[in-house]
Order: C-alpha cells, then structure tokens, then sequence
C-alpha cells in the first residue's frame, strides 16, 4: 500500500513511459521471487537423482568459474579439474527448479551480468538496435536467459548471433527452456532443438538434463478467475483504490490498443507501482499479434507479482481460433497458467 491514498484507480491507456538502454538493462535480473535463490536453498527431489546431479555440476562451474576470477586464475596451481565450456543449458520439464538454479548461479556471479528472459533480450534488441545491445552486454561475466524459446526462426537467429558476439568476448551463458504444465510432455526435454537451432554455438554448450515432477502439482485443467460483470469490477478497483491501493482500470479492448502503441521494453515501467490490475470486457483475440503482446505483457505482470481482477471471457480463454495448434503453442500455454495464477491468488509460483 502507498503512503498517499488515490481516491479513484489509475488507466494504463494513459500511461506512455519511456525508457533507456541503461534502465532496461538494470531490469534484467532475476525476478522477485527468485531474489534470494541460493544453490543451498534448491531442494532436489530425492525420486530423480538427475536433479542433485545437476545442482553438483552448477556449484563445479561456478566454482571453477570464480577460481579464474582469482589472482592467478587458471594459472594458479589449484587448477579446475575439468576444463568449462562458456555455455551451460538446463534441460527440464515445468516445475523441477531451473529457473532457481538459474538464479542461484546469477546470484554467485561476480562482475556484470544479466538475467532475463528470451523475449526480455529480444526487446532489448529490438527497442535500442542491435549494435547498441551488444555494446551495453558486452564484458558481461554471465548472461541468464529464461526460457529460451524456439518458436521463431528469427529471433533464434538474433540471439544466437548475439551471444555468438558477447561470448567471443568471454561473456559465459545459462539458458533454460520451459514446458507449461499439462503439455502432455510435448516438448519436455528441448536440448536437441536448443543445440540444432543455434548451431553455430552448439559446441560451446554443455546440457543438464533435470528429471521430475512439477512440484507445484497446480491443477491447470481450471481457469482464471472471474469477477462476475464490468460493474463489479469497477466497483472492486474504486473501492480499493479509494483505501489506498494502487489500482489501475481499463478496458480490455483499451489495453490490447495501448499495447500495441508501447514497445514490448517498455511493458515493465508501464505497471510500476500498480498494486492491482483491473480489466472489464475480457473477450478472445483473434489476432496473433495482439495475442503475442498480450504474453509479453503478462510475463512483466507475472514477475511484478501484480494481481489481476477482470470480467469477461476467464483470461486464460482469451487465445482464439487456431493459435493453441500453431507454431507459438507453448508460448500461448505458459502464458495461460500465469493467467491462472495472477487471477485466483495462486502467487508467487516458482519454476
């Protein structure tokens, strides 16, 4: 809660920020509940073996890592008994702990370095122009990017060229992938499709398979939440508002406008502050641009940890036509359980 009440909710529609290089890039570290994740924190599952292997294999390259970090580095005659390749890749289904392990190993890094999601670098890329975003990463020590996805040849491409650089520069990278939950196992273990995809780096990279269950055990058959019709949503956000809370309001079709007008960077500074978010009208999208911002957008509320109450279609149903078959399934699927998730107060769940 502010100090200073609001006696009516905020519009996002109204809201238009702007960013800079420096400011995103200041963004790009582990999301709030993966900010005190530690390798002693991680809780491998004694059912799959391969999870306590991969959490052993970690602390090695980390530890190897900060050894070339001391005077004398691999010179010195504690040398690593191994020889590190720059790239390591935790290959796993939803729920086993990647993205902790992921932040665990950001959080022991020394020097510069980033945490961020594919599609959090892509933006980069795409809000300052390439040259610009290699230079801002460039003499980074780690670069972490959760949930690396392989839906788009494009910017597959755009960042293999880009770690291809930062790494040339000794810059090491982690990576994930994700499987939403109830998939099916469609997709479960990705690292074929991660090494063919960026080729050119594959030999740089070492894959950790991490077996298990999600252990979360959410039940994903359901749906967001609903709060009945639009007026009893604006009379939720103006009661709130009116205690103090930070709420924004607007209509479904309003944002899905707006959104289209703010550069996917710029999603994370267009909810600062909100303590709630509030939309009336949910209805499905049928179009797949507007459905692909719609996920960027819910990934930044998602880190946020901001609520959502709306009305209308349940969030989650919001993916029309034939985008649940097509090539952006996964991207569509994950997003839907963090819809699930930020409607019914299921926050905060961890990968």
């Amino acid at each position: 809660m502010t100090t200073a009440a609001t006696s009516a909710p905020e519009r996002l529609v109204d809201r238009n920020p702007t960013i800079t290089g420096a400011e995103i890039a200041s963004e790009l570290v582990p999301p709030p509940q993966f900010e005190h994740a530690s390798f002693e924190s991680y809780r491998p599952d004694p059912d799959f073996p391969s999870q306590q292997a991969a959490l052993d294999r970690l602390k090695e390259f980390a530890g190897a890592w900060r050894a070339a970090q001391r005077p004398g580095g691999f010179f010195s005659r504690k040398r690593p008994a191994r020889i590190e390749l720059p790239g390591v890749y935790l290959d796993g289904g939803f729920g086993v702990g990647k993205t902790h392990l992921l932040a665990a190993l950001w959080h022991v890094a020394h020097g510069p370095k980033y945490f961020g999601t594919f599609i959090e670098y892509t933006a980069l890329v795409g809000a300052l122009g390439y040259a610009p975003a290699v230079e801002l990463l460039r003499g980074a020590r780690l670069v972490c990017i959760d949930e690396f996805e392989l839906d788009d040849p494009g910017d597959t491409m755009l960042m293999t060229r880009f770690l291809g650089e930062l790494m040339a520069g000794g810059t090491r990278v982690a990576a994930t992938s994700n499987t939403p939950p109830n998939a099916l196992g469609e997709g479960r273990f990705a690292a074929a499709d991660f090494l063919r995809e960026i080729h050119a780096l594959s030999s740089n990279f070492e894959t950790l398979r991490i077996d298990g269950l999600d252990y979360r055990r959410r039940d994903t058959e359901g749906h967001s939440e609903t709060q009945g019709d639009d007026a009893s949503v604006q009379h939720a956000a103006s009661a709130l508002a009116g205690r103090g809370h930070r709420v924004s309001l607007d209509t479904f079709d309003a944002l899905i406008a707006h959104l289209a007008t703010v550069h996917p960077s710029k999603y994370i500074k267009l909810i600062d502050g909100l303590e709630i978010i509030a939309l009336t009208g949910v209805h499905e999208l049928t179009d797949q641009n507007a459905a692909l911002r719609l996920v960027a957008f819910i990934d930044r509320v998602y880190d946020a940890e901001v609520p959502i109450i709306a009305s209308g279609v349940p969030l989650d149903g919001v993916f029309g036509g034939d985008m649940l078959s097509g090539g952006y399934r996964k991207k569509y699927l994950r997003s839907m359980s963090r819809m699930i998730a930020l409607t019914t107060g299921e926050l905060p769940p961890h990968d």
